[in-house]
């Protein structure tokens, strides 16, 4: 690119732009439409710059008008807590809810496993001999031992926030893993799914299944479903890798990663939810009923505000992704 070449051929419109912004505040309907054009055509302009000739003395004029531009087209800013609102009422669900296809299936497969490898090891005993010694397996699944001491061997208060971190830390791998084509997250669901397997089959096999169940349901519905969708989504972003669809491969991978990066930021409260559950609810001395009823509760309301206000969002339009205002703008350009 000449860029004085460039220069020439659009500072014209560039100072228009820029006496345009000035007087924004009292603008024809036409002078208003004409400021919407050339800002998108100088965002166009700053990108091209930045990518065919990155003259730093252009970049900053331009970006600098590009930002005023902005203010002027957006007006305001929009306060905090309507982002907040609009993240929790539409980004958010419509990301989790146009990755079902990824996730609900992702779950089917974890389930299954985690059922064959638990029926596996509480069907055969030279299985669970390899697993672990015959004292450590007997120290694991006795009533008060390992398995059931682990949820109140800390404060609840302390228990709620390791539980979380770890959660929420899984969750973050399973999307980042995306970006690796998603073949990591096969990893990480396929070594959770034999952890599940097995801790159940052990159980199983000592005539406390009803005690696994009774400690797992509780919090593990929520928290296996943010687990699942964290997996899904990170699937979604891997398989963009290889196919965009229509977009630019550069433009499907950022737009898909501000979504996968929105389910990380709702996940984390969603994971905080089951957490603050698995600390308090799940060694509580509630009857087992009462205890699975508030997981059953939990993962219904969940479910059903993802569907609600998931599926009214993809049906307008939204991906999951940041609002119309935060996204790069572009307008053709001939040069």
């Amino acid at each position: 690119m000449d860029v004085d070449a460039f220069i020439a051929g659009h500072s014209g419109e560039w100072q228009r732009l820029e006496a345009l912004v000035r007087r924004r505040r009292r603008l024809s309907g036409v002078e208003a439409d004409e400021l919407v054009l050339l800002y998108q055509r100088t965002a166009t302009h700053l990108s091209m710059v930045r990518s065919a000739a990155p003259d730093p003395v252009l970049v900053d004029r331009l970006s600098s008008l590009v930002a005023r531009g902005r203010a002027a087209v957006t007006g305001a800013q929009v306060p905090a807590w309507r982002d907040a609102v609009r993240f929790a009422t539409v980004a958010f669900p419509a990301a989790v809810y146009r990755s079902a296809r990824w996730w609900v299936p992702t779950a089917v497969v974890f389930v299954l496993v985690a059922v064959a490898v638990g029926s596996w090891v509480a069907t055969h005993e030279e299985v669970q001999a390899s697993i672990a010694a015959p004292a450590e397996v007997r120290e694991l699944v006795r009533p008060g031992g390992q398995f059931e001491s682990y949820y109140s061997s800390a404060p609840a208060g302390s228990f709620a926030a390791r539980v979380w971190t770890n959660n929420a830390w899984v969750a973050a791998l399973s999307l980042a893993f995306g970006a690796l084509l998603g073949i990591p997250v096969l990893f990480v669901m396929a070594q959770n799914a034999l952890n599940v397997g097995v801790a159940g089959g052990l159980m199983a096999a000592a005539g406390r299944g009803d005690v696994f169940f009774g400690l797992i349901l509780p919090h593990g519905l929520l928290e296996l479903t943010g687990v699942f969708i964290a997996a899904g989504v990170g699937l979604r972003l891997g398989w963009t890798v290889i196919d965009p669809g229509a977009r630019r491969r550069v433009d499907a991978l950022a737009e898909e990663g501000r979504a996968a990066g929105g389910v990380a930021l709702g996940l984390a409260a969603v994971l905080l939810i089951s957490g603050v559950i698995e600390a308090f609810v799940t060694p509580s001395p509630l009857p087992t009923w009462a205890r699975v009823a508030v997981g059953v509760v939990a993962e219904t309301v969940f479910l059903g505000y993802v569907v609600l206000f998931g599926r009214r969002a993809v049906r307008a339009g939204e991906i999951g992704d940041v609002g119309d205002e935060d996204r790069a703008d572009w307008a053709p350009t001939a040069g």
